[in-house]
Order: structure tokens, then C-alpha cells, then sequence
């Protein structure tokens, strides 16, 4: 028994679906968060709360937020012709970044979301390869994103970057790996393919 390769529509259904669940996802987490976030903030103004417990929730929540934020561009809908602003996109990086794993955004100008969310997803599977943290730096030039993790030890999974260059299935994958299938079909919808190289302390994906 055969069984048939996904047509181009096929995969272009899947992906939307995707990318709706999470739109849905995400607009229905970020005002329950917002919400916490505010309160925090009242708290914090009316003197009710203070000491390391309140600050320990402020930045936690601020964390999940901008996590949220990250997810909506990442893993939701991205219309043609829609824009991500370069504050939007380095705000959020800014906000995520830790003592232990730092973003860089590099780029000038603000840019299609389509092509944001290919950048996101990314850099999502460069933060596999950095057990130990490091820093993430996003590029983009001539139409061409270069995204390089720098690192005292980087281990890249074979299984999974093996799957970075061609739009496969999702057999064999977590959950927290689902990047691994979203990037290179983001890649494909821009009519490009994902490649990588790598060197003492670096690690690149271009596409």
C-alpha cells in the first residue's frame, strides 16, 4: 500500500490551519495576560504590594507576554502585504532575552510579516542547538535572512536540521519541536529553502 505525497494546496492547508489555531491561541491568551500585567502595575502604584515577590510577578508576566507576542508572529496568520514594524519585533526579542540566551534584531526596517514569521520560526530551531544559552543574531539582507547563534557549546540535533532543507511530515517529532516543520514550509509558501552552515562556536541557518 502507497501512500501519496501532500499536493502544494494540501500543504498550504495545513500550514493555514496552523497558523489560525495559533492566531486563536494567542488572541485569546494575550488580554487574560495583559490583564494580570496591569493589575501588577496598579498594585505596584497603589503601594498594596512591593518587595521581591511583586517584582518576581511583574517580570514573569512580562516574560509570558512578550512569549505570546513572539507565538502570535511566529506560529499565526501572516496576510500578504502585512507589515511587522522593526520596534514591534526587537521589543519583543528585548523582552525575551535573558542573562543566558540574548536576541539581536538587526534589521533597519520594517518588513512583511510573512517574512517576519520565517525569521521567528527560524530562530526557534537555532534556540535547540544552545543548551547552554549564547546569542542569537538576525540578519536580513537582499531578500536573504541570516540568522547565526554564537555559543561555547552548541549541539544541533542531525534528526531535526536534517528536516530544515525539505518540507516533511511530523512523524517522530515533540511538540516543542514543531518549528522544525513550520520553517521550511514558511520557507517554501516565500519560494525559498532553508540552509545552514556552521563553525567553531557558530551556527547558521540562511534562507
Amino acid at each position: 500500500m502507497t501512500h501519496d505525497m501532500p499536493t502544494d494546496a494540501n500543504r498550504d492547508m495545513t500550514r493555514d490551519i496552523a497558523a489560525l489555531i495559533g492566531s486563536r491561541i494567542c488572541h485569546d491568551l494575550i488580554s487574560p495576560v495583559g490583564a494580570i500585567s496591569n493589575g501588577v502595575e496598579l498594585m505596584a502604584m497603589s503601594g498594596a504590594g512591593t518587595g521581591p515577590e511583586l517584582s518576581l510577578i511583574s517580570e514573569s508576566v512580562d516574560n509570558a507576554n512578550a512569549r505570546v507576542k513572539f507565538f502570535r508572529i511566529a506560529f499565526g496568520m501572516a496576510s500578504s502585504g502585512q507589515m511587522s514594524s522593526r520596534a514591534e519585533i526587537s521589543g519583543i526579542l528585548q523582552a525575551i532575552s535573558t542573562p543566558r540566551l540574548t536576541y539581536v534584531w538587526e534589521p533597519a526596517e520594517d518588513l512583511p510579516r510573512e517574512e517576519v514569521k520565517l525569521a521567528c520560526l527560524m530562530l526557534m530551531c537555532l534556540e535547540t542547538a544552545l543548551p547552554r544559552g549564547g546569542e542569537i543574531k538576525v540578519t536580513y539582507s537582499h531578500s536573504q535572512w541570516k540568522i547565526r547563534a554564537t555559543s561555547a557549546r552548541l549541539e544541533p540535533s542531525p534528526d531535526l536540521w536534517a528536516r530544515l532543507g525539505k518540507v516533511t511530515g511530523t512523524a517522530g517529532l515533540k511538540p516543542s519541536e514543531v518549528q522544525f516543520v513550520l520553517a521550511p514550509l514558511q520557507a517554501a509558501a516565500l519560494e525559498r529553502r532553508i540552509t545552514q552552515s556552521s563553525g567553531d562556536g557558530v551556527i547558521s541557518l540562511m534562507a
